[in-house]
């Protein structure tokens, strides 16, 4: 009877650790050096061939599809709301990372995060685009996008280098994922409208905006302009616009991102573009990993959660990975350690993607067009 009722007591612990959340135990410091809740955990979530979700329109002899013994995978991450079960059985997993609410969601609202997820995963799907069939020879034009808030300008940061201490006068009249329709009475069709209208401005003038806010609609605001903190001589608004130009194919194409967020996938994008349309086994036949960031020049930029995506790779069973130098070394070493005899192998650009892929035995680019 004693190990009876033990027994049915331990479940009934589990099942009421189960229920609870992580955050009545767990909290980290934070960067003011006070404690706060970690009630959400970033966790490795699944790594999938791209190839499957990329299709074409008419290639009318523009260009032609080569099928790939080799696929490139893209990989995501989850950051679900842990129980206090979940914490206990994940605290000492190297590819688990508790959250705090405000590292869960930042500071914007979930229509913010919304817009901003979806403009991060066009764009990403734009620029590999860009960058795959410009690597191919084809002849790509960029056509400007609309003018959409990023982030307001910060003029002073706090000591530690952290947070904003002060931002732009624009704070007070802009909020991230505002789009900018009108400034002074001239329609902007892109970022270079606004630049021409503030070209005969200096700091201290006012402009005069049509702004379109989410949920809000059509507002008008008058805006003090002020000096560009990296360039004097530049009169700004006060603001970092999204890069939301738009590219021009010779044929269409689609990358089907479904629920993907953010621009991680932008590499394995461009790269996976590139196999289809170009002859031979760019992955010598075998399946390779990637996750980073592409730039227009090509160059490969930092992602969130290497770790965690390091742990899918290698519970996804494939053996390489490609990761950004720009990651740093720091995170690039607690990824080897998440997932422990996967070769992972940092790039700084599309050519050294292209060399590494190569030296594992797959065959070079070479343009089909051009």
């Amino acid at each position: 009877m004693p190990l009876a009722v033990l027994g049915l007591g331990g479940l009934a612990l589990v099942a009421v650790a189960g229920v609870l959340p992580a955050s009545v135990v767990a909290d980290k410091e934070v960067a003011s050096g006070e404690r706060e809740a970690t009630p959400y955990a970033r966790t490795p979530s699944s790594a999938q061939p791209v190839g499957d979700r990329i299709s074409f329109g008419e290639l009318d002899g523009e260009a032609e599809q080569f099928p790939s013994d080799g696929d490139v995978y893209f990989v995501t991450v989850t950051e679900p709301e842990q129980s206090l079960l979940s914490w206990w059985a994940g605290r000492d997993e190297p590819a688990v990372q508790f959250l705090t609410t405000t590292e869960r969601f930042g500071a914007q609202t979930p229509e913010q995060r919304r817009v901003f997820a979806l403009e991060s995963m066009r764009s990403a799907e734009q620029t590999a685009q860009f960058v795959a069939l410009e690597a191919l020879g084809f002849e790509v034009d960029i056509v400007p996008g609309e003018v959409l808030v990023r982030e307001l300008v910060c003029l002073e940061t706090t000591d530690d280098g952290r947070e904003c201490a002060e931002f732009a006068p624009s704070a007070e009249f802009l909020e991230p994922g505002d789009r900018l329709l009108e400034a002074d009475g001239v329609e902007l069709a892109g970022v270079e409208d606004l630049s021409g209208v503030l070209a005969d401005k200096e700091p201290g003038d006012t402009v005069e905006l049509v702004i379109d806010r989410p949920e809000e609609g059509e507002i008008t605001a008058t805006v003090p302009l002020i000096a560009s903190p990296s360039d004097p001589d530049r009169t700004i608004v006060g603001f970092v616009p999204f890069d939301t130009r738009r590219v021009e194919l010779p044929f269409e194409v689609d990358i089907d991102t479904g629920r993907i967020g953010g621009p991680s996938a932008g590499l394995a994008f461009t790269l996976a573009l590139i196999d289809e349309l170009s002859p031979g086994e760019l992955l010598g036949g075998d399946r390779v990993a990637v996750t980073g960031t592409i730039e227009l020049d090509g160059s490969v930029g930092p992602i969130g959660g290497l770790r965690q995506k390091a742990s899918a790779v290698q519970q996804a069973g494939v053996e390489v990975f490609l990761v950004p130098t720009a990651q740093g070394d720091d995170d690039i070493a607690a990824a080897r350690r998440a997932a422990p005899g996967l070769e992972i192998i940092p790039v700084a650009d599309l050519d050294e993607a292209l060399a590494e892929l190569e030296r594992l035995g797959g065959d070079p680019l070479e343009p089909v067009a051009g």
